[in-house]
């Protein structure tokens, strides 16, 4: 009988089975072509920690990862991968698409190969196959939030890990917010030791007025996160900064006051959940200081995208702030409605006079310079006027890729952001509508969990898995008949309990198989 065929997700864009397999053992070579030494140092550290096996470098290698510029059709992400019982042939024309074939070949070797200790006496056969595989969007991102709850570096290199074997290519650091600033910057320490603290957190939805009693704190250090990118572009996950302004600043203001629109006002860190109405004022020292905060974020964050939030801003305080009502009559601005997009212009200026490209929340672009990637989250019609306007656009719809609603209506599920049910369906089943041809340009998806309800490292792999696995199908595959690839998706269950992600259900009425917050036996 012939063995299981392994289900692969993201599905590959072309994938035939040939009959056979090729045996890795001690004694396989790797044949490494100029350029793709990268690939082979990480397929050696992916699967090392399992097989033992070292993959020596050799000239007559039979397993050829090679890098060959001239190769068409692939573009930057795309790979070819033949599997014959003698030879293992990678190939790409980017050492990007190398990456994306050797999370492939994890994928084909047995599931204990994702395991991060020795497994002897398992026989590590790849089936033969022929690949040929390019993702449909560019951007296939996951935004996590470490304002509300702060996570430890080691906890984001785990995910990167889990980005890359499910082929997503972004991992989106939400820094700073109401509840928390977790950027270290030299110029302003307090933003760390003041607004990386508050004494509380609500336990319920906003206006609940129920507190935990419980202190929160926790920011990073230059080297962490200076470490942290290098060790996800060696797996070709790009880290995207987000520095919220000019609202969700209370952190910031609890550290500097006089950035406020009431200068002399003394705030604590948001212990509350929602949109607060504190915002940074519009003075001059102000502008300066979110130049400077960018300036670092440039500095630790090679993205070409750096994101400013740039949502969800009250304009109650501009509203009575003489400095405010005096910018407004010194820019010619019709009223104060207009002074959050005069703000975002200010801040994207500058991250465009220095090459990157400024990136807010935004529902349809209005307010915005064109120059700006919007992420549209609301509504998906609100994603084609976004594209009509001349945005490029990432789609996040809430009711497909917010990882904080629940999974299912089950009384079982853990806390969740109360309203929508997103389940696995739902998520896979999303399909962004396209920009028309004269217009900006949808270049991706991308998921969002955040973390006022998931405080805990297994809380945030309940909520992100299986979900993400499926948000990745769909970014990289399109479209794929969902009985398939919820099939896939089940089998797949079997490697995320390989890598002890404590995952939620595949199917809302039939219970994961360990309850939440344990690990998986």
């Amino acid at each position: 009988m012939p063995a299981p065929r392994p289900a692969l997700v993201p599905a590959p864009t072309q994938l035939t089975y040939r009959p056979g397999h090729f045996t890795l053992n001690p004694d396989t070579m790797l044949r490494i072509t100029p350029g793709a030494e990268p690939a082979a140092t990480l397929l050696r550290t992916l699967i090392a920690p399992a097989t033992g096996l070292p993959l020596s470098p050799a000239t007559d290698g039979p397993f050829v990862l090679a890098l060959d510029p001239g190769l068409g059709g692939l573009g930057a992400e795309g790979y070819g991968l033949t599997i014959s019982s003698d030879a293992v042939l990678l190939r790409a024309a980017h050492l990007t698409g190398l990456l994306r074939g050797i999370q492939t070949i994890r994928q084909l070797l047995p599931v204990q190969a994702l395991a991060n200790r020795a497994r002897p006496g398992v026989p590590w056969r790849l089936p033969c196959v022929e690949i040929t595989d390019v993702p449909r969007h560019a951007w296939r991102g996951f935004m996590l939030d470490v304002a509300r709850h702060f996570q430890p570096v080691a906890f984001l290199r785990r995910y990167v890990d889990l980005l890359a074997l499910h082929k997503l290519n972004v991992l989106h650091l939400h820094l700073t917010d109401d509840q928390g600033w977790r950027l270290p910057v030299a110029d302003y320490p307090l933003l760390t030791e003041v607004g990386g603290r508050r004494a509380q957190s609500m336990v319920g939805p906003a206006g609940s007025g129920v507190f935990d009693g419980i202190p929160h704190e926790g920011s990073y250090i230059d080297r962490e996160l200076r470490d942290l990118v290098t060790y996800a572009a060696a797996r070709g996950v790009t880290i995207v900064p987000e520095v919220e302004m000019p609202g969700h600043t209370r952190a910031a203001l609890a550290a500097y006051p006089e950035l406020g629109t009431a200068p002399g006002r003394r705030l604590d860190v948001w212990t509350r959940w929602g949109v607060c109405d504190t915002v940074l004022g519009v003075h001059e020292p102000v502008l300066d200081f979110c130049r400077t905060v960018l300036d670092t974020v440039l500095d630790i964050f090679p993205s070409p995208y750096v994101h400013v939030g740039g949502d969800e801003c009250p304009t109650t305080e501009w509203v009575t702030s003489r400095a405010a009502q005096e910018r407004i009559k010194a820019e010619g601005l019709a009223g104060t409605g207009e002074l959050r997009g005069w703000f975002l212009g200010q801040v994207g200026d500058h991250l465009l006079g220095r090459g990157r490209i400024p990136t807010a929340w935004a529902e349809t672009g209005e307010g915005l310079p064109p120059e700006f990637t919007i992420m549209t989250w609301r509504d998906p019609e609100h994603t084609r006027i976004a594209l009509k306007r001349g945005h490029n656009v990432v789609s996040s719809q809430h009711s497909a890729a917010y990882f904080d609603y629940a999974q299912s209506a089950s009384p079982a599920e853990p806390p969740a952001q109360p309203g929508l049910v997103v389940d696995l369906r739902s998520v896979h089943d999303h399909d962004p509508p396209e920009g028309p041809a004269s217009g900006g340009e949808l270049i991706g998806v991308q998921a969002q969990l955040w973390t006022e309800f998931a405080p805990t490292a297994g809380h945030i792999d309940y909520l992100a898995f299986p979900r993400l696995a499926a948000l990745a199908d769909r970014a990289w595959h399109g479209a794929s008949p969902w009985p398939l690839a919820r099939a896939r998706l089940i089998a797949h269950g079997d490697r995320l309990a390989a890598l002890g992600v404590r995952h939620g259900p595949f199917d809302p009425y039939v219970p994961v198989p360990h309850r939440f917050g344990e690990e998986s036996t």
